[in-house]
C-alpha cells in the first residue's frame, strides 16, 4: 500500500490536497499508513462508498472538500436515496417534473427530507391575491414497520373557479376502494393503537411544477391514533402546522392528513386502508378554501424553513397548536358571555327606564 502522502507533511502541498481527508490503510505488520482520499479512484468511492450512504450522511459529506463535493452531488446517487426514501418518485410524471429542479433530485431532497416549518416574517403575509401556481402534485407513501404497504400520485388542477372557491381537500382512494395491508390487530387495544403510532409512517410530498419546489406536508409519524366510535374504523393523523393570517382564526393553520384503516367484515384478515385525505383548518376547526390553502402552501414550499425533526417533534408541535385551540376557544367564550351581560343589562336597564318613564307621565 502507498505510504505516507508528502503532500500533507510538506509546506508545498496544495490547497487541494489540504482539504483532502486522510485515510488510514493497513500495511499489515508495518502498521497503518496515511494516504490521500484522492489516490482512491473515484469509480470505488462512488460504487463502494457513496452508494451505502442515506441523505443526511451524503449532504454531510459534500462540505468535507471540494473533491468529495463533486462526487456526492452526481444525480444518480440521489435519484437512488430519493427512490428508497419515497418509492412514489418513480412515477414517470414526477420524474418529469423533478427533472427541471436546479439540482434534480438532490434539490427534492433538501426541500421534502426536513421538517417544514414555515414562519413568515414579520409584517409579511401569504398573498392571498397573487397568480398561483397551475398544479399540484401528491406523492404519497405510507409505510408499517419500514415495509411499504401503500404508495399513489395524484395530480390537482387549481385553476378552476370550483377548486378557488371549494374547501380543500385531497382524496386518494375512491369511496368503494380499499388497499389491503399486512397489519393484524392484536395484542390489548391501547397497547395495538400505541403500537400503531409507533409503526406507521407517511409522507406526502406536495410538489409545485410552476415554481420548481415541494415540501413534506406530514409529520411522518401519527401525531393521534385512535378508533372511531362510530364505525370501530382506526383512524391515524399526520399533522404539520403553518403559518396564515395574522391576529385571526387561520394565524396558524394545520395542514392534517387522515388515514383511515378497517377490517375485512367477512374472512377477518389485515386491515385495508380505506381513507387518505388531506385537509387545511383554521384554530376554530373551519376549513379553507382552495385558494387560500394554495397561498398556504406555495409560501410553506418556497419560503419555509426546514429543520431536522428531533424525536416526535410533529407531535409535540400538534399539541401545542391544540393547547393554542383550546385557550383561544376559551377566551372567544368569554368574550361572548361578556358581550351577552351587556346585551341583558342593557335590556333591563331599557326595560326599567321605559317603566319610568310611563310611571312619571301617570
Amino acid at each position: 500500500m502507498a505510504s505516507s502522502s508528502p503532500s500533507l507533511s510538506t509546506p508545498s502541498s496544495s490547497s487541494s490536497s489540504l482539504l483532502t481527508p486522510p485515510l488510514l490503510l493497513d500495511q499489515g505488520s508495518g502498521g497503518p499508513a496515511v494516504t490521500t482520499l484522492s489516490t482512491v479512484h473515484h469509480d470505488i468511492i462512488q460504487t463502494h462508498i457513496l452508494t451505502r450512504l442515506d441523505g443526511p450522511t451524503l449532504a454531510a459529506i459534500a462540505c468535507v472538500s471540494s473533491q468529495l463535493h463533486g462526487l456526492s452531488t452526481e444525480e444518480n446517487l440521489w435519484r437512488s436515496i430519493c427512490a428508497a426514501t419515497w418509492p412514489s418518485v418513480n412515477h414517470p410524471r414526477v420524474h418529469d417534473v423533478i427533472s427541471t429542479f436546479g439540482s434534480g433530485h438532490r434539490s427534492l431532497f433538501s426541500d421534502s427530507f426536513p421538517l417544514l416549518d414555515y414562519r413568515p416574517p414579520k409584517k409579511q403575509k401569504p398573498n392571498f391575491s397573487a397568480n398561483l401556481t397551475t398544479e399540484l402534485i401528491s406523492a404519497v407513501d405510507i409505510c408499517y414497520q419500514n415495509k411499504l404497504i401503500f404508495s399513489k400520485v395524484q395530480e390537482m388542477e387549481t385553476v378552476t373557479e370550483w377548486f378557488k372557491c371549494s374547501p380543500f381537500r385531497i382524496d386518494l382512494l375512491d369511496p368503494k376502494e380499499s388497499v389491503p395491508t399486512p397489519i393484524q390487530c392484536s395484542g390489548q387495544e391501547e397497547m395495538w393503537l400505541k403500537h400503531l403510532e409507533e409503526n406507521m409512517s407517511l409522507s406526502w410530498i406536495m410538489i409545485d411544477p410552476t415554481r420548481k419546489r415541494a415540501g413534506n406536508m406530514s409529520s411522518r409519524r401519527p401525531v393521534s391514533v385512535e378508533r372511531h366510535w362510530l364505525t370501530g374504523e382506526v383512524l391515524a393523523r399526520y399533522s404539520v402546522i403553518l403559518a396564515g393570517r395574522e391576529w385571526s382564526s387561520r394565524e396558524l393553520v394545520e395542514c392534517t392528513v387522515v388515514v383511515t384503516c378497517g377490517s375485512e367484515q367477512l374472512g377477518g384478515g389485515g386491515m385495508h386502508v380505506r381513507e387518505v385525505s388531506m385537509q387545511m383548518v383554521d384554530m376554530e376547526g373551519k376549513g379553507l378554501n382552495g385558494a387560500e390553502s394554495l397561498a398556504i402552501l406555495e409560501g410553506a414550499m418556497g419560503g419555509g424553513r426546514r429543520r431536522k425533526m428531533k424525536g416526535n417533534e410533529g407531535k409535540k408541535k400538534y399539541e401545542e397548536f391544540e393547547e393554542r385551540k383550546r385557550r383561544r376557544k376559551e377566551r372567544k367564550q368569554r368574550e361572548e358571555r361578556a358581550l351577552d351581560m351587556v346585551c341583558i343589562a342593557l335590556g333591563l336597564i331599557g326595560l326599567v327606564a321605559f317603566w319610568w318613564s310611563i310611571l312619571c307621565w301617570k
